[in-house]
């Protein structure tokens, strides 16, 4: 039996400050820019500890509301959306060329990543900033998303990506954390839950329904309150399962 290849990836640069801890269970990560929280300090600090940790980096721009953590939907036009995203990736951009590192990828954060899953004005804006970019960026995006469609259609090299600590609706959309069987905190359920999706390309649903999903990257949130045991965990588990974490 072959053994499956996968990464894991955490949001990290939150202000948290647990990212010595993540770091060595995580295979890519991906580090607040300034719209929902980060700044050069930050940022250059976990981009450091990637390095060490040979842990691919990523962008993780949101929409510019620290008040709401980019968490909530906000007014804001598509120029105004463009310029701050391209801005928030910048900023990273240049502390990542003075390590003597590349950025792998994009993800977007909270709503702005669920918002560009479903409506396609916003998913072209952050397609259109990869799009500006000088270099070639991965995105980060979920399965038959909006989005995903998108950087398909306009050939941007694509990572399909799943929640292994959130629970999910049947129509593929994240429960709201407003739910409070919105986060997963159990490691069991958790690994189970990564290895239906990986195994059998499927998830159980909130309401029991099994929904049929791809991904090759999946995330435990840096700000999930067990996340790091529930990473020395998978980083245990799943090799038992012949799924090994894909480093850089």
């Amino acid at each position: 039996m072959n053994t499956i290849s996968l990464d894991i990836n955490a949001d990290v640069g939150e202000g948290l400050n647990n990212e010595n801890e993540l770091m060595p269970y995580v295979s890519s990560c991906n580090i607040a820019c300034g719209g929902h929280a980060g700044n050069n300090g930050t940022m250059t600090e976990v981009v450091k500890l990637a390095l060490k940790h040979k842990v691919k980096i990523g962008a993780h721009p949101s929409f510019p509301d620290k008040e709401n953590f980019g968490r909530t939907l906000i007014n804001i036009s598509t120029a105004d959306l463009y310029s701050s995203l391209k801005m928030q990736i910048e900023k990273l951009q240049k502390i990542i060329n003075k390590e003597n590192a590349y950025m792998h990828h994009i993800k977007p954060h909270g709503a702005l990543y669920n918002l560009a899953a479903v409506d396609e004005k916003t998913a072209k804006v952050i397609i259109e900033v990869i799009k500006s970019m000088t270099v070639p960026i991965k995105l980060y995006a979920p399965y038959n998303s909006v989005i995903a469609k998108l950087a398909d259609m306009e050939n941007i090299a694509l990572v399909l990506e799943a929640f292994a600590d959130r629970n999910y609706n049947d129509d593929l959309s994240l429960v709201s954390r407003k739910n409070k069987h919105a986060i997963l905190t159990d490691k069991h359920q958790i690994l189970n839950q990564i290895l239906s999706m990986v195994k059998h390309n499927k998830v159980v649903a909130i309401n029991g329904v099994e929904v049929p999903i791809e991904a090759s990257t999946f995330c435990i949130h840096g700000d999930t309150e067990n996340a790091t045991e529930i990473l020395q965990f998978l980083n245990t588990e799943l090799p038992k399962n012949r799924i090994q974490l894909k480093r850089v």
